[in-house]
């Protein structure tokens, strides 16, 4: 997996490249142009841009990954019991949206949307059977997300207890703007989290209250199944959604 620290997406006319983050001055972002992708190999250029608008960190994906109930305190705050295993439930690959991207709400999804402020893993290389020890070898990086929620679909009396649909409309994971490299990263499992809604914090905490780290959700998904690169993993959200 190709060498960056902070990775960006942006377009330049018709054209769009990666970039590595060089400064952030309010809405205005200074980035240095990469040649290939972070997939395979990356190459820095001598181009630099400063845009004002940044693109979801990878083009595309084949598949959103969420884990549910994975904060102790979210768990508490829901009075629900932890499982023996991380709820999983997915999202499509249409649902990816960048970080500042208008997202269209479906009418019948309007009354009851929610937010959720969620650490995102993004897988490097393929991975299928992966211990722990070794899981973070396959993650190319981290960054921000959002998993959106249509309640009034996800209840149990209207979804039967299934949350896929609920989640899973257009544009629906909203992610970045910013990928940062594991490398930059020493413990995923000592990161704040602040989610804000129209500037007021609604939710705050670190990932040391996750019930299962990073490693061991990469071990679990990737247990009989193939893990694609370029996989979105949202790892579960604290405390503090509004219903």
């Amino acid at each position: 997996m190709a060498t960056f620290k902070q990775l960006v997406r942006f377009a330049v006319g018709d054209q769009t490249h990666y970039g590595e983050l060089i400064n952030t001055d309010g809405n205005r972002y200074t980035v240095q142009q990469f040649d290939g992708t972070p997939f395979d190999k990356l190459l820095l250029t001598d181009k630099t841009y400063t845009v004002t608008d940044l693109l979801p960190p990878v083009p595309s994906t084949p598949l959103v990954i969420c884990i549910g109930l994975n904060y102790k305190q979210h768990a508490k705050e829901a009075s629900l019991d932890v499982p023996t295993y991380p709820p999983v439930f997915t999202k499509p690959a249409d649902a990816l949206a960048g970080p500042f991207e208008t997202i269209p709400i479906h009418r019948d999804a309007q009354s009851h949307l929610d937010y959720e402020g969620e650490l995102t893993v993004v897988i490097g290389k393929d991975a299928k059977n992966v211990s722990a020890e070794y899981a973070l070898d396959y993650v190319l990086g981290y960054t921000a997300g959002n998993d959106l929620s249509a309640r009034n679909f996800q209840m149990p009396e209207a979804s039967g207890g299934q949350f896929c649909y609920a989640k899973s409309f257009d544009k629906f994971a909203p992610v970045g703007h910013v990928l940062v490299s594991a490398q930059e990263v020493q413990d995923p499992q000592q990161l704040s989290l602040v989610t804000k809604v129209n500037g007021v914090v609604k939710q705050t905490t670190n990932t040391s209250d996750m019930i299962w780290g990073v490693r061991d959700i990469v071990s679990h998904l990737s247990r009989g199944m193939t893990l694609r690169k370029g996989t979105l993993i949202m790892t579960g959200t604290p405390s503090g959604c509004e219903e």
